[in-house]
C-alpha cells in the first residue's frame, strides 16, 4: 500500500498527461467533420496532439527543453490547421500547464523567459485563428500571466518545504555527529582516568606484594605462594586493563600524567565558577566516606559539566549543588535557576558524555528542567566498585 501511494504521488501528473492526449484525440477525431472545427488532414492533427502533449513526459529529465517542445508543437500546428488549438480546450490546458511549470522553475531569468515564451505561442496562435480578436490576446495572455504566478508561488512554497527538510536532515546529521564525538572524547577521557587512577593503584599493589614475598622467610611457602598470585593476577590485569584503554582512547590519545581532580577540589571548582559571575551554594549532606578514585573523579565531572551548563548555555543567576551520601550511594545534585530547556534525552551533547560515564560505573543520571524553572542534574553512584 505505501509503495502503491509513493507511485500515486510521483506519477499523478502523468496520469493526466496520459488522459489529456487520449482525450485531445476524441475531441479532434469527433470535431474534424464540424464546419468550425480543425480543418487540417487526419493523420496532421493526430501527429500534432501527440507533439504537444508527450513532451511533457520528459520534464524530469529535460525540465526547459520538454516546456519549450510543447509551446513550439501548439504554435507551429497552427501554421498547418489554424483552428486545432482554438478548437480544442485540452490544448489551451497543455498551454496554461506550460506556463505553471515556468513558473515553477527555481531560476528566476528562466521563469521570466517562460512567460514570454508563453505568451508569443498565445499571440502566434490567435493571429493564426481566422476568428481571432484582439480581445481574446488579453484574455489568453491574462489567463497565462495569472498560471505562471499560481506556479511562481507553489513553486516558491516547494522549494521552502525541500529547504527546511534539508536544514532539518543537515541539523539532524550535525547533532548525531556532536553527539558521536561526545561520546568519544567521553570514552577517551575514562581511558585516560583508567590509565591513570585504577593503573596507578593496580600497580602499586604488584609491586607491594613483590616487595613483601622477597621480605618472607624460607619457610614461609604458602605465604609466597600466595603472594606470587597476587602479583600475576595483578600484572594480568594491568595487561587487560592497558587493552580495554586502548579500546576506548583514540589513536591520538596519549595518557594524561597530571593528578585528577576529585570531590576534595569541589571548593576550587565553586570557587572558579564564582569568579565567573555565577553565584553556587554548595552543601555536603550525610557522612562522607572514602569513594573509589573513579567514582570521586565522576562526582567532580558531574558537578564540573552542571555548572558549565548554567554559567554558559542556561544564563542562570544562582546555582546550588548538594553532595549527599547515603546507604552505600553518593548522590549529587546540580540545579540553577536558569532557562532549563531539554529534557535530559535531548539536552547539551555534554550530557551524552555523562551518561556514558555513569552507566560504565554502574550509577543512574537524571537530567531535566525543574518544575519551579531552572534545570537540575542529578547522579547517583555506588560507592563499592
Amino acid at each position: 500500500m505505501k509503495r502503491l501511494w509513493q507511485l500515486a504521488r510521483r506519477y499523478w501528473f502523468d496520469a493526466l498527461i496520459l488522459l489529456g492526449l487520449g482525450d485531445a484525440l476524441a475531441i479532434t477525431v469527433v470535431d474534424l467533420h464540424k464546419q468550425d472545427g480543425p480543418r487540417g488532414p487526419l493523420w496532421f492533427d493526430v501527429l500534432a496532439v501527440i507533439a504537444f502533449t508527450t513532451p511533457l513526459f520528459a520534464r524530469r529529465r529535460f525540465p526547459v527543453g520538454a516546456l519549450l517542445a510543447v509551446g513550439v508543437g501548439i504554435g507551429a500546428s497552427t501554421f498547418v490547421d489554424d483552428r486545432l488549438i482554438p478548437d480544442d480546450f485540452i490544448a489551451v490546458l497543455f498551454g496554461l500547464a506550460v506556463a505553471v511549470l515556468f513558473g515553477m522553475r527555481p531560476a528566476r531569468p528562466v521563469s521570466v523567459a517562460g512567460l514570454a515564451f508563453t505568451i508569443g505561442i498565445v499571440a502566434i496562435v490567435v493571429h493564426r485563428d481566422p476568428r481571432g480578436k484582439l480581445g481574446d490576446v488579453v484574455r489568453n495572455v491574462m489567463m497565462s500571466t495569472v498560471a505562471w504566478i499560481i506556479g511562481l508561488a507553489v513553486g516558491g512554497k516547494f522549494r521552502e518545504a525541500d529547504q527546511a527538510k534539508e536544514r532539518a536532515a543537515q541539523a539532524e546529521r550535525e547533532r548525531e555527529e556532536r553527539a558521536r564525538l561526545a561520546v568519544s572524547d567521553e570514552r577517551a577521557r575514562i581511558a585516560r582516568e583508567l590509565h591513570d587512577v585504577v593503573g596507578h593503584s593496580v600497580s602499586v599493589m604488584t609491586v607491594q606484594a613483590s616487595a613483601v614475598r622477597r621480605l618472607l622467610d624460607p619457610d614461609q611457602e604458602k605465604e609466597r605462594e600466595a603472594l606470587e598470585v597476587v602479583e600475576q593476577t595483578g600484572r594480568e590485569a594491568l595487561a587487560e586493563m592497558r587493552r580495554m584503554v586502548g579500546v576506548l582512547r583514540r589513536p591520538e590519545e596519549a595518557p594524561a600524567l597530571a593528578p585528577q581532580p576529585s570531590l576534595e577540589h569541589l571548593e576550587k571548582l565553586v570557587e572558579q565558577v564564582r569568579e565567573a559571575g555565577l553565584r553556587v551554594d554548595v552543601r555536603v549532606e550525610g557522612d562522607a566516606v572514602q569513594l573509589p578514585a573513579s567514582v570521586d573523579l565522576t562526582a567532580y565531572r558531574l558537578v564540573q559539566e552542571g555548572l558549565t551548563n548554567a554559567l554558559k548555555h542556561a544564563r542562570a543567576q544562582r546555582a546550588e549543588v548538594i553532595v549527599r551520601y547515603d546507604d552505600g550511594h553518593v548522590e549529587v545534585t546540580v540545579s540553577d535557576d536558569g532557562r532549563g530547556g531539554g529534557d535530559g534525552e535531548k539536552g547539551g551533547h555534554g550530557l551524552v558524555g555523562m551518561r556514558e560515564r555513569v552507566s560504565v560505573y554502574g550509577g543512574e543520571l537524571e537530567a531535566g528542567p525543574r518544575p519551579e524553572g531552572g534545570f537540575r542534574l542529578r547522579a547517583r553512584l555506588p560507592v563499592a566498585s
